[in-house]
């Protein structure tokens, strides 16, 4: 820890896309010393040499380390698993998930070796399972393993409310539950244009568009792509979880979380609103649903039960 209790090391498992962009977040705001590690030689050292050359032009004085070692990540504060394979045209989320639930699963029994009162933050897809995967085999309190995806997915929203209004994103307060697919839950309800719900600025079936546009986001990005998924938007979203964390900010925010009784679930992570501090989840908010929203929110829930279930096989091999 530095003076005044601020958090002084993330370390970012996969120095991929997704993982580079987020150390390079971390560092250049001058937020946390970084360590980058994956099991590619070369990889993460080249990323952290870069990096350290642009500190003179961009203005921090942060270490930024590549490894290949999981004793280099000893002492962090916030370990990101973003290690896993990224989703190709024409795959689904699910696709993923026993390849990735094995390689989270070797690197959940690394941060439990080396960093066991750090803090986890799953990017890994498919996302909810893969939380889930982590908090199961970690042996970590809740408050402690939690996911990204309820943010990006919210930045996603955002966006098109403010091209479909034609305002600035700063104006705009969206809110998204449920898994990190298909059957996420954007509520117009709770997304706000300057304080006004949504849900009073469009009529319902211009909202129904835009929501689907929003689940339709990553994949559309991979199409493009081809060889790839995004890293842009969700190497910002996991830096404003981290900085959260780090600066006890308490801010909250769409999170993928352990439920135990909240919203009628129980044993299941899945996207909700929860406030985030230097204790990692500090609060889940329970937010007042329609019979429409929690239909919805609960059918997500009934998708990632089943990827859930799959994945006990994994934890018992």
């Amino acid at each position: 820890m530095e003076k005044g209790g601020v958090k002084s090391k993330v370390s970012i498992i996969g120095a991929g896309n997704v993982g580079a962009m987020i150390g390079m977040r971390v560092a250049e705001s001058n937020l946390c010393d970084v360590v980058l590690l994956d099991v590619i030689e070369g990889l993460p050292q080249g990323k952290a040499l870069d990096l350290s050359t642009a500190a003179p032009i961009v203005g921090h004085s942060r270490k930024i380390i590549g490894t290949n070692d999981y004793r280099e990540i000893v002492g962090s504060d916030i370990v990101v698993i973003s290690a896993g394979l990224s989703r190709k045209p024409g795959m689904e989320r699910r696709d993923l998930l026993r390849k990735n639930a094995n390689i989270v699963k070797e690197v959940v029994s690394k941060v439990t070796t080396y960093s066991p009162d750090s803090i986890i933050l799953v990017v890994t897809n498919p996302l909810d399972a893969m939380t889930y995967l982590a908090y199961k085999l970690s042996g970590f309190k809740s408050q402690r393993v939690f996911g990204m995806a309820g943010v990006l997915d919210a930045a996603r929203f955002s966006t098109l409310i403010a091209q479909e209004l034609n305002v600035p994103v700063s104006e705009i307060e969206a809110m998204v539950l449920g898994g990190h697919d298909q059957t996420m839950v954007p509520l117009p309800r709770h997304s706000k244009v300057s304080g006004v719900p949504l849900s009073h600025l469009l009529p319902k079936e211009r909202i129904e568009e835009l929501i689907l546009k929003t689940r339709e986001t990553g994949a559309r990005i991979v199409s493009f792509l081809k060889t790839g998924s995004a890293y842009y938007a969700p190497s910002a979203s996991a830096y404003s979880m981290i900085e959260s964390i780090v600066r006890d900010k308490k801010e909250i925010m769409p999170t993928s979380a352990y439920l135990s009784g909240q919203y009628g679930l129980e044993d299941i992570c899945i996207g909700v609103p929860a406030r985030l501090g230097r204790e990692g989840i500090e609060e889940i908010v329970e937010l007042e649903l329609d019979e429409e929203e929690r239909e919805a929110f609960h059918r997500s829930a009934e998708s990632i039960k089943e990827s859930i279930k799959e994945l006990m096989v994994v934890i018992e091999e």
